[in-house]
């Protein structure tokens, strides 16, 4: 205490000690009355009280201080008691200032700090996880956790005046002071730590392991092969699992369930999944090479949620086109792999199979909304015609929801009129679709798989029976709850996919001049007229759609471009920057053309005829933000740049839709993804 607090003494004691003084006043009291009844007896008594009070008081006075020093020494003893109580406690405690200066330390928290003489020193500068402001500015105790010599510990503080001390007493009071004084207690919580750890590392972990093409690779290899480069495959699955202390069980003839403990998982991460280039090299006899997808799932208690998860990672992985893994943890998915070309199936089965799954839910259905992605091109449009016929055929009310006409499919949505066959009011906006929606609509979206770039997700948020075919790989927010999902990575297009499912969906199905032209530009698009991604069911489908009517010269004269888009297109291609190479980049700047966007994507399909380019990005600003079109030749898997953006797609076509931002900004942020993309060898 300074000199100048004054500290004097409270409660019981300090009535104890004037008690006599109190007692003289009843006394005077009392020789008034005697004084009263008998004069002279009550001047003796008088005299005899004003002699009590006067020793009562000399005595008080003399006493009082006495008495209070006897309390401090008694204080004193005590507190040296408590001190050599806390200093020996097991229990680490510190002792400082408001500022976090040590003031005195305990034996337990000398030994903590083995090599440091701790007095006068700043608790901060030890530990820096403890902020003496949030201490001063935290009411009760202010805790916190933090490593020190290899161990962990969680403090408790607590924060008190000294004026606090005295206000708490019974013996004194302290009239002011305003120093603060810091307690602290540490627990060593290192064990707790390792065994919470110990409990995640024992956590099981479910793989589930496709090959993805295993029948087709099997194709035309005779019995014996056939065994042999099943038992390889056997091997590489087991021997790299085994590494893992997994444990392995082979279900049917191209899959396995595995189950091993999460502790492996780092060290998996590690290896970037080396199987799945290792599962490559079984060749013996089949000329295609066999890829393998993996899902797995762990990060819950329960067994059957982590069952779960592993197989919704499966479900990812083979409809993002196979070869690659994918982890799902709750919420979370992280990818790995999937640079290999997609396999295209020949079976047509599963086309088959979706159609007539489809024509039931659409028979079950009162009316049937369609809808396209943002921003629709002709594969958008296509798809969504086509759709429109199979509903039609069935006999059920269908509506195509398009928000925005872009210019260049202007030629296509101007032929669907009342003279040509078609409803007033078979394309409707997303106000006039709301109104269309009862508890037994149906939704079909097509040519995309994410909310939020459809063309009204809104809809998606009123209507409960939803229908997704698309060709996109799936993304992490792709459209959940879909009553059936069509994803084909492998198709080069929704119009091909559609003109499979308008074979199947019925028998009766008469397909206009308008909407096989629809369908045929949507393939064409998409394909770069057919030489982009097409196969074998590509071509089936463009023949299908020929022998229906399709006519070449009606779709390329309804995708002719006008002056204002080529040239805006060939300032784009003659300012590109080719970066590390091989990766062209540059920006359509263009604010003379209705669709800035379509221009942009067909910038970044004339870049991919220069030698050397292996990807091309295109930049285009349009409404507050900034569009990118990614395209690429097969070596490299445009899907995984645009995914690190924040977008998707396809392995060779992808984009992403980035606000708040401007051309430079994106164009460093590209640059940085392929840098990173380039060292991790992901490109």
């Amino acid at each position: 205490m300074g000199k100048n607090e004054k500290v004097k003494l409270k409660g019981h004691i300090n009535v104890f000690l004037k008690w006599p003084l109190l007692l003289g006043v009843f006394l005077v009291a009392v020789s008034f009355v005697i004084l009263f009844v008998d004069k002279k007896s009550g001047i003796i008594s008088l005299i005899g009280v004003f002699l009590y009070l006067v020793i009562a008081f000399a005595l008080f006075k003399y006493n009082s201080p006495r008495i209070m020093n006897e309390m401090v020494d008694f204080a004193s003893e005590y507190n040296q008691i408590q001190r050599q109580m806390m200093h020996g406690l097991s229990l680490p405690y510190i002792l400082m200032d408001g500022d976090g200066r040590v003031l005195w330390t305990n034996e337990e928290m000398n030994k903590i700090f083995t090599k440091e003489n701790l007095r006068n020193k700043n608790i901060s500068m030890l530990v820096p996880e403890i902020k003496m402001e949030k201490v001063r500015e935290s009411e009760g105790i202010y805790s916190t956790e933090f490593e020190l010599m290899g161990r962990h510990f969680r403090s408790e503080i607590k924060k008190f005046e000294v004026s606090d001390v005295f206000n708490n007493t019974s013996v004194a009071e302290k009239i002011e002071s305003t120093t603060i004084l810091v307690g602290a207690c540490l627990f060593d919580i290192t064990q707790i730590k390792e065994l919470v750890k110990a409990k995640e590392e024992e956590r099981m972990v479910v793989v589930n392991v496709d090959l993805d093409n295993y029948y087709e690779a099997m194709e035309g290899i005779d019995e014996v092969k056939r065994s042999l480069i099943s038992a390889m495959l056997d091997r590489v699955v087991t021997r790299y699992f085994t590494r893992f202390d997994g444990v392995i069980k082979k279900l049917e003839k191209d899959k396995y369930l595995v189950v091993l403990k999460s502790k492996f998982l780092d060290s998996i991460r590690a290896d970037k999944f080396s199987i799945l280039e290792e599962i490559k090299s079984v060749k013996l006899g089949n000329h295609m090479a066999i890829t393998i997808s993996i899902g797995i799932g762990y990060g819950d208690e329960s067994y059957i949620k982590n069952v779960d998860y592993a197989r919704m990672a499966m479900d990812m992985a083979l409809g993002r086109g196979g070869d690659q893994v994918v982890i799902k943890s709750g919420e979370k998915m992280e990818y790995f792999g999937g640079k290999a070309k997609t396999v295209e199936k020949q079976t047509r089965v599963k086309a088959r199979v979706k159609a007539l799954a489809l024509r039931e839910i659409i028979m079950a259905k009162d009316n049937v909304l369609i809808m396209g992605h943002k921003i629709g091109d002709a594969d958008s449009f296509g798809a969504s015609i086509g759709i429109y016929r199979c509903i039609k055929s069935l006999n059920k009310t269908a509506k195509i929801v398009l928000n925005d006409v872009t210019q260049s499919m202007q030629p296509m949505y101007e032929r669907f009129t009342v003279e040509n066959g078609y409803e007033a009011n078979l394309f409707v906006n997303t106000k006039e679709a709301l109104e269309l929606v009862n508890p037994n609509t149906l939704i079909i979206v097509v040519d995309v798989n994410r909310p939020s770039y459809t063309d009204s997700p809104e809809l998606l948020e009123v209507v409960n029976n939803v229908v997704v075919l698309d060709h996109h790989r799936r993304s992490q927010d792709t459209i959940e709850g879909a009553m059936l999902s069509y994803i084909e990575p492998f198709a080069s297009s929704a119009s091909e996919m559609i003109s499979e499912v308008l074979q199947y969906i019925n028998d009766e199905v008469v397909l206009t001049q308008e909407e096989v032209d629809a369908l045929y530009a949507g393939i064409m698009i998409d394909t770069n007229n057919f030489t982009n991604r097409t196969g074998v069911r590509t071509f089936e489908a463009a023949a299908f759609l020929r022998r229906k009517g399709a006519d070449v010269t009606r779709v390329r004269m309804m995708l002719r471009d006008n002056m204002e888009d080529y040239k805006a297109r060939a300032r784009a291609i003659e300012s590109a920057e080719v970066y590390m190479d091989n990766y062209a980049i540059t920006s359509l700047l263009a604010t003379d053309i209705l669709s800035p966007t379509v221009v942009g994507a067909q910038s970044a399909n004339e870049l991919l005829n220069i030698k050397g380019i292996k990807a091309a990005f295109v930049l285009t600003p349009y409404k507050d933000e900034i569009y990118v079109s990614a395209r690429s030749i097969d070596s490299v898997n445009v899907q995984l740049v645009m995914e690190r953006m924040g977008g998707g797609g396809h392995a060779n076509v992808a984009g992403t839709q980035i606000k708040d931002s401007t051309v430079e900004e994106v164009k460093e942020m590209l640059k940085k993804t392929l840098l990173e993309m380039k060292k991790q060898g992901d490109l």
